[in-house]
Protein backbone atom coordinates (compact mmCIF):
# COMPACT_ATOMS: atom_id res chain seq x y z
CA UNK A 1 0.00 0.00 0.00
CA UNK A 2 2.83 2.51 0.64
CA UNK A 3 3.44 3.14 -3.18
CA UNK A 4 -0.76 4.12 -3.27
CA UNK A 5 0.03 6.33 -0.48
CA UNK A 6 3.73 7.60 -2.20
CA UNK A 7 1.49 8.11 -5.75
CA UNK A 8 -1.54 10.44 -3.79
CA UNK A 9 1.03 12.51 -1.82
CA UNK A 10 3.19 13.57 -4.34
CA UNK A 11 0.09 13.54 -7.20
CA UNK A 12 -1.40 16.32 -4.45
CA UNK A 13 1.89 17.99 -3.59
CA UNK A 14 2.30 18.99 -7.32
CA UNK A 15 -1.27 19.95 -7.81
CA UNK A 16 -1.16 22.07 -5.47
CA UNK A 17 1.90 23.99 -5.97
CA UNK A 18 1.03 24.14 -10.22
CA UNK A 19 -2.19 25.92 -8.43
CA UNK A 20 -0.25 28.11 -6.22
CA UNK A 21 2.27 29.39 -8.28
CA UNK A 22 0.23 29.37 -11.35
CA UNK A 23 0.99 32.73 -12.50
CA UNK A 24 4.62 31.27 -13.68
CA UNK A 25 2.87 29.29 -16.46
CA UNK A 26 -0.55 30.01 -16.87
CA UNK A 27 0.31 31.82 -19.88
CA UNK A 28 0.42 28.63 -21.70
CA UNK A 29 -1.54 26.16 -18.93
CA UNK A 30 -4.89 28.09 -18.65
CA UNK A 31 -7.73 27.56 -20.27
CA UNK A 32 -9.09 31.07 -21.21
CA UNK A 33 -11.87 29.65 -23.31
CA UNK A 34 -15.02 30.76 -21.64
CA UNK A 35 -17.92 30.64 -24.34
CA UNK A 36 -16.46 27.51 -26.26
CA UNK A 37 -19.96 24.80 -26.71
CA UNK A 38 -17.94 22.50 -24.23
CA UNK A 39 -16.93 25.08 -21.84
CA UNK A 40 -18.28 25.29 -18.26
CA UNK A 41 -16.13 27.16 -16.44
CA UNK A 42 -15.90 30.75 -15.48
CA UNK A 43 -12.14 31.70 -15.02
CA UNK A 44 -9.45 30.82 -16.66
CA UNK A 45 -8.42 27.18 -15.31
CA UNK A 46 -4.92 25.66 -15.82
CA UNK A 47 -5.81 21.93 -17.40
CA UNK A 48 -2.38 20.26 -16.80
CA UNK A 49 -3.38 17.76 -14.19
CA UNK A 50 -2.06 15.32 -16.30
CA UNK A 51 1.13 16.46 -14.88
CA UNK A 52 0.63 15.94 -11.51
CA UNK A 53 -0.57 11.85 -11.70
CA UNK A 54 2.24 11.34 -14.02
CA UNK A 55 4.72 12.80 -11.36
CA UNK A 56 2.50 10.18 -8.98
CA UNK A 57 3.17 7.25 -11.14
CA UNK A 58 7.02 8.21 -11.26
CA UNK A 59 7.37 8.12 -7.60
CA UNK A 60 5.42 5.29 -7.32
CA UNK A 61 7.75 3.73 -9.71
CA UNK A 62 10.67 4.47 -8.29
CA UNK A 63 9.72 3.13 -5.11
CA UNK A 64 8.64 -0.19 -6.22
CA UNK A 65 12.21 -0.47 -8.10
CA UNK A 66 13.85 -0.05 -5.02
CA UNK A 67 11.55 -2.23 -2.86
CA UNK A 68 10.54 -5.14 -5.77
CA UNK A 69 12.88 -5.11 -9.02
CA UNK A 70 10.80 -7.36 -11.22
CA UNK A 71 7.04 -5.32 -10.36
CA UNK A 72 8.91 -2.20 -10.33
CA UNK A 73 10.37 -2.61 -13.83
CA UNK A 74 6.93 -3.71 -15.38
CA UNK A 75 5.70 -0.66 -13.83
CA UNK A 76 8.12 1.35 -15.16
CA UNK A 77 7.49 -0.37 -18.77
CA UNK A 78 4.02 0.49 -17.75
CA UNK A 79 4.65 4.05 -17.62
CA UNK A 80 6.50 4.09 -20.61
CA UNK A 81 3.90 3.13 -22.59
CA UNK A 82 2.16 5.72 -21.66
CA UNK A 83 4.53 8.53 -22.83
CA UNK A 84 3.27 9.29 -26.29
CA UNK A 85 -0.37 9.54 -25.54
CA UNK A 86 0.33 11.52 -22.31
CA UNK A 87 2.69 13.74 -23.79
CA UNK A 88 0.57 14.33 -27.09
CA UNK A 89 -2.20 15.49 -24.85
CA UNK A 90 -0.25 17.62 -22.92
CA UNK A 91 1.62 19.38 -25.68
CA UNK A 92 -2.04 20.25 -26.67
CA UNK A 93 -2.89 21.58 -23.16
CA UNK A 94 -0.07 23.71 -23.32
CA UNK A 95 -0.25 25.16 -27.44
CA UNK A 96 -3.23 24.31 -28.30
CA UNK A 97 -2.23 23.35 -31.58
CA UNK A 98 -1.94 19.65 -31.45
CA UNK A 99 -4.60 17.94 -33.68
CA UNK A 100 -7.04 15.75 -32.30
CA UNK A 101 -5.89 12.74 -35.16
CA UNK A 102 -2.38 13.58 -33.84
CA UNK A 103 -3.36 12.71 -30.70
CA UNK A 104 -4.92 9.33 -31.60
CA UNK A 105 -2.03 8.28 -33.39
CA UNK A 106 0.16 8.77 -30.17
CA UNK A 107 -2.24 7.36 -28.31
CA UNK A 108 -2.54 4.21 -30.42
CA UNK A 109 1.69 4.02 -30.87
CA UNK A 110 1.25 3.76 -27.06
CA UNK A 111 -0.90 0.77 -27.05
CA UNK A 112 1.49 -1.13 -29.96
CA UNK A 113 4.23 -0.45 -27.31
CA UNK A 114 2.14 -1.98 -24.39
CA UNK A 115 1.42 -5.32 -26.66
CA UNK A 116 5.06 -5.81 -27.52
CA UNK A 117 6.77 -4.99 -24.50
CA UNK A 118 3.91 -5.84 -22.00
CA UNK A 119 3.03 -8.91 -24.35
CA UNK A 120 -0.50 -8.54 -24.20
CA UNK A 121 -3.55 -8.24 -26.30
CA UNK A 122 -7.33 -9.07 -27.05
CA UNK A 123 -7.53 -12.69 -27.30
CA UNK A 124 -11.24 -12.71 -27.49
CA UNK A 125 -14.57 -11.71 -26.99
CA UNK A 126 -16.16 -14.45 -25.28
CA UNK A 127 -17.91 -15.02 -28.65
CA UNK A 128 -17.51 -18.94 -30.51
CA UNK A 129 -18.01 -17.41 -33.55
CA UNK A 130 -16.12 -14.45 -33.73
CA UNK A 131 -12.96 -15.65 -31.32
CA UNK A 132 -11.21 -17.94 -33.76
CA UNK A 133 -10.44 -14.86 -36.08
CA UNK A 134 -8.12 -13.50 -32.78
CA UNK A 135 -6.02 -15.82 -33.07
CA UNK A 136 -5.00 -13.98 -35.85
CA UNK A 137 -1.72 -11.84 -34.55
CA UNK A 138 -2.38 -8.54 -36.52
CA UNK A 139 -5.84 -8.99 -36.12
CA UNK A 140 -5.85 -9.26 -32.31
CA UNK A 141 -3.31 -6.35 -31.89
CA UNK A 142 -4.88 -3.47 -34.42
CA UNK A 143 -7.96 -4.56 -32.32
CA UNK A 144 -6.31 -3.83 -28.98
CA UNK A 145 -5.10 -0.95 -30.06
CA UNK A 146 -8.19 0.37 -31.91
CA UNK A 147 -9.96 0.04 -27.97
CA UNK A 148 -7.41 1.17 -26.04
CA UNK A 149 -7.40 4.51 -27.94
CA UNK A 150 -10.83 4.43 -28.57
CA UNK A 151 -10.94 4.40 -24.78
CA UNK A 152 -8.99 6.83 -23.99
CA UNK A 153 -10.35 9.42 -26.27
CA UNK A 154 -13.84 8.53 -24.76
CA UNK A 155 -12.09 9.73 -21.51
CA UNK A 156 -11.00 13.03 -22.93
CA UNK A 157 -14.75 13.35 -24.19
CA UNK A 158 -16.26 13.02 -20.90
CA UNK A 159 -13.68 15.39 -19.26
CA UNK A 160 -16.14 17.87 -18.69
CA UNK A 161 -17.23 18.49 -15.38
CA UNK A 162 -15.23 18.51 -12.22
CA UNK A 163 -14.24 15.50 -10.66
CA UNK A 164 -16.24 13.41 -13.85
CA UNK A 165 -13.61 11.61 -15.74
CA UNK A 166 -11.16 10.77 -12.84
CA UNK A 167 -13.84 9.67 -10.43
CA UNK A 168 -15.03 7.30 -13.80
CA UNK A 169 -11.34 6.09 -13.52
CA UNK A 170 -11.50 5.52 -9.94
CA UNK A 171 -14.43 3.63 -10.20
CA UNK A 172 -13.43 1.41 -13.01
CA UNK A 173 -9.75 0.66 -11.57
CA UNK A 174 -11.25 -0.35 -7.86
CA UNK A 175 -13.58 -2.87 -9.85
CA UNK A 176 -10.14 -4.42 -11.78
CA UNK A 177 -8.11 -4.14 -8.68
CA UNK A 178 -10.68 -5.80 -6.64
CA UNK A 179 -11.24 -8.68 -9.44
CA UNK A 180 -7.18 -8.66 -9.31
CA UNK A 181 -7.37 -9.35 -5.68
CA UNK A 182 -9.90 -12.48 -6.55
CA UNK A 183 -7.77 -14.58 -8.89
CA UNK A 184 -4.40 -13.52 -7.15
CA UNK A 185 -2.93 -11.23 -9.58
CA UNK A 186 -0.53 -8.73 -7.15
CA UNK A 187 1.07 -6.73 -10.16
CA UNK A 188 -2.50 -5.19 -11.25
CA UNK A 189 -3.58 -4.67 -8.15
CA UNK A 190 -0.41 -2.86 -7.86
CA UNK A 191 -0.92 -0.81 -11.44
CA UNK A 192 -4.45 0.01 -10.28
CA UNK A 193 -3.39 1.21 -6.85
CA UNK A 194 -0.89 3.43 -7.51
CA UNK A 195 -3.09 4.85 -10.35
CA UNK A 196 -5.72 6.05 -7.94
CA UNK A 197 -3.21 7.20 -5.36
CA UNK A 198 -2.18 9.70 -8.15
CA UNK A 199 -5.96 10.51 -9.63
CA UNK A 200 -6.88 10.89 -5.44
CA UNK A 201 -3.77 13.50 -5.36
CA UNK A 202 -5.28 14.98 -8.39
CA UNK A 203 -9.03 14.93 -7.37
CA UNK A 204 -9.12 16.55 -4.16
CA UNK A 205 -7.92 20.14 -5.79
CA UNK A 206 -10.32 19.38 -8.98
CA UNK A 207 -13.74 18.60 -7.02
CA UNK A 208 -15.84 20.55 -5.88
CA UNK A 209 -14.18 23.76 -6.93
CA UNK A 210 -12.20 23.15 -10.24
CA UNK A 211 -9.23 24.94 -8.85
CA UNK A 212 -6.86 22.55 -12.05
CA UNK A 213 -8.26 20.62 -14.86
CA UNK A 214 -7.20 16.88 -15.84
CA UNK A 215 -6.75 18.37 -19.62
CA UNK A 216 -6.27 16.11 -22.84
CA UNK A 217 -2.63 15.19 -20.85
CA UNK A 218 -4.44 13.22 -17.81
CA UNK A 219 -7.09 12.34 -19.77
CA UNK A 220 -5.58 10.25 -21.96
CA UNK A 221 -3.48 8.83 -19.60
CA UNK A 222 -5.76 7.69 -17.30
CA UNK A 223 -8.14 6.35 -20.57
CA UNK A 224 -5.09 4.46 -21.86
CA UNK A 225 -3.89 2.93 -18.67
CA UNK A 226 -6.99 1.93 -17.56
CA UNK A 227 -7.83 0.34 -20.78
CA UNK A 228 -4.31 -1.74 -20.45
CA UNK A 229 -5.23 -2.52 -17.41
CA UNK A 230 -8.60 -3.95 -18.47
CA UNK A 231 -6.75 -5.96 -21.13
CA UNK A 232 -3.91 -7.48 -19.21
CA UNK A 233 -6.57 -8.56 -16.64
CA UNK A 234 -8.44 -10.93 -19.43
CA UNK A 235 -5.51 -11.63 -21.22
CA UNK A 236 -3.68 -13.11 -18.02
CA UNK A 237 -6.25 -14.78 -16.58
CA UNK A 238 -8.58 -16.69 -18.62
CA UNK A 239 -11.09 -17.05 -16.00
CA UNK A 240 -12.21 -13.40 -16.09
CA UNK A 241 -14.78 -12.71 -18.93
CA UNK A 242 -13.81 -10.32 -21.49
CA UNK A 243 -17.23 -8.54 -21.27
CA UNK A 244 -15.95 -7.85 -17.67
CA UNK A 245 -13.54 -5.47 -19.28
CA UNK A 246 -15.82 -3.78 -21.48
CA UNK A 247 -18.80 -3.56 -18.80
CA UNK A 248 -16.73 -1.63 -16.41
CA UNK A 249 -15.74 0.81 -19.36
CA UNK A 250 -19.29 0.73 -20.95
CA UNK A 251 -20.13 4.23 -20.17
CA UNK A 252 -17.58 6.11 -21.72
CA UNK A 253 -17.15 3.40 -24.49
CA UNK A 254 -21.20 3.69 -25.04
CA UNK A 255 -20.84 7.79 -24.69
CA UNK A 256 -18.81 8.08 -27.75
CA UNK A 257 -20.13 5.09 -30.13
CA UNK A 258 -23.43 6.80 -29.29
CA UNK A 259 -21.74 10.50 -30.04
CA UNK A 260 -20.66 9.38 -33.46
CA UNK A 261 -24.07 8.14 -34.29
CA UNK A 262 -25.80 10.78 -33.32
CA UNK A 263 -23.81 13.27 -35.08
CA UNK A 264 -23.21 11.21 -38.31
CA UNK A 265 -27.26 10.21 -38.60
CA UNK A 266 -28.95 12.24 -36.40
CA UNK A 267 -27.31 16.03 -37.36
CA UNK A 268 -25.72 15.02 -40.50
CA UNK A 269 -22.48 16.29 -39.34
CA UNK A 270 -18.81 15.16 -38.88
CA UNK A 271 -18.50 13.23 -35.46
CA UNK A 272 -15.10 14.89 -34.90
CA UNK A 273 -17.38 18.34 -34.66
CA UNK A 274 -17.84 19.40 -31.20
CA UNK A 275 -21.54 19.99 -30.10
CA UNK A 276 -23.40 20.91 -26.67
CA UNK A 277 -25.66 17.64 -26.09
CA UNK A 278 -23.47 14.88 -24.49
CA UNK A 279 -25.31 13.13 -22.17
CA UNK A 280 -23.03 15.18 -19.30
CA UNK A 281 -24.21 18.29 -20.83
CA UNK A 282 -27.87 17.54 -20.96
CA UNK A 283 -27.37 16.54 -17.16
CA UNK A 284 -26.13 19.67 -16.44
CA UNK A 285 -28.32 22.00 -18.40
CA UNK A 286 -31.32 20.14 -17.65
CA UNK A 287 -30.57 19.65 -13.88
CA UNK A 288 -27.36 20.72 -11.90
CA UNK A 289 -27.46 24.54 -13.56
CA UNK A 290 -30.53 25.35 -11.68
CA UNK A 291 -29.08 24.67 -7.95
CA UNK A 292 -29.56 27.77 -6.76
CA UNK A 293 -26.96 29.82 -4.83
CA UNK A 294 -26.81 32.08 -2.25
CA UNK A 295 -23.28 33.66 -3.04
CA UNK A 296 -21.67 34.32 -6.56
CA UNK A 297 -18.44 32.32 -4.95
CA UNK A 298 -20.68 28.89 -5.00
CA UNK A 299 -20.84 29.18 -8.70
CA UNK A 300 -18.91 26.16 -9.10
CA UNK A 301 -21.51 24.20 -7.14
CA UNK A 302 -23.85 23.88 -10.29
CA UNK A 303 -20.65 22.33 -12.37
CA UNK A 304 -19.67 20.19 -9.47
CA UNK A 305 -23.01 18.86 -9.23
CA UNK A 306 -23.38 17.39 -12.48
CA UNK A 307 -20.68 14.63 -12.18
CA UNK A 308 -22.24 12.22 -9.10
CA UNK A 309 -25.26 11.74 -11.68
CA UNK A 310 -22.62 10.30 -14.31
CA UNK A 311 -20.54 9.01 -11.26
CA UNK A 312 -24.10 6.82 -10.52
CA UNK A 313 -24.49 5.82 -14.07
CA UNK A 314 -21.02 4.18 -14.48
CA UNK A 315 -21.61 2.33 -11.65
CA UNK A 316 -24.76 0.59 -13.08
CA UNK A 317 -21.86 -1.23 -15.21
CA UNK A 318 -19.60 -1.26 -12.47
CA UNK A 319 -20.88 -3.16 -10.08
CA UNK A 320 -22.59 -6.38 -12.08
CA UNK A 321 -19.26 -6.56 -13.71
CA UNK A 322 -17.65 -6.71 -10.28
CA UNK A 323 -20.33 -9.42 -8.87
CA UNK A 324 -20.53 -11.42 -12.29
CA UNK A 325 -16.83 -11.06 -13.60
CA UNK A 326 -16.61 -14.80 -14.96
CA UNK A 327 -20.42 -15.06 -16.41
CA UNK A 328 -20.18 -14.24 -20.20
CA UNK A 329 -24.07 -14.37 -20.42
CA UNK A 330 -25.29 -12.32 -17.75
CA UNK A 331 -22.25 -9.53 -18.27
CA UNK A 332 -23.42 -9.28 -21.95
CA UNK A 333 -26.97 -9.02 -21.16
CA UNK A 334 -25.67 -6.54 -18.29
CA UNK A 335 -24.22 -4.11 -20.86
CA UNK A 336 -27.30 -4.75 -23.53
CA UNK A 337 -29.60 -3.11 -20.42
CA UNK A 338 -27.27 -0.71 -20.09
CA UNK A 339 -27.08 0.71 -23.52
CA UNK A 340 -30.94 0.70 -23.33
CA UNK A 341 -31.18 2.64 -19.97
CA UNK A 342 -28.79 5.23 -21.54
CA UNK A 343 -30.88 5.60 -24.72
CA UNK A 344 -33.83 5.82 -22.60
CA UNK A 345 -32.15 8.37 -20.08
CA UNK A 346 -30.78 10.39 -23.39
CA UNK A 347 -33.97 10.39 -24.85
CA UNK A 348 -35.61 11.42 -21.94
CA UNK A 349 -33.33 14.86 -21.17
CA UNK A 350 -32.88 16.01 -24.83
CA UNK A 351 -37.12 15.94 -24.95
CA UNK A 352 -37.55 17.94 -21.66
CA UNK A 353 -38.89 15.09 -20.05
CA UNK A 354 -36.72 14.76 -16.95
CA UNK A 355 -37.64 11.40 -14.78
CA UNK A 356 -38.84 12.86 -11.74
CA UNK A 357 -36.85 10.42 -10.13
CA UNK A 358 -33.63 12.33 -11.16
CA UNK A 359 -34.48 15.48 -9.25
Amino acid sequence: MFPTFLALLISGLTTLVLIKYRFFHEKFSSDSDLTGIQKFHTIPTPRIGGISIAMGILGAFLFRLWQDHPSGILLGLLSFCALPAFLSGLAEDLTKKVSAPLRLIATSISAGLACYFLNIAVAGIGISWIDPIFAIPTFSILFTCLTVTGLANSYNIIDGFNGLASMVAIISLCAIGYVAFRVNDTLLILFSLVMIGSIVGFFIWNYPKGLIFLGDGGAYFIGFWVGILSIMLVSRNPEVSPWFACLINIYPIFETLFSIWRKKVIKKMSPGMPDGVHLHMLVYGRLARWIKVDKPSKEFLSNARTSPYLWALSSLGTVPAILFWGNTPVLILTAFLFCIFYTSLYRSLVRFKTPRWLK
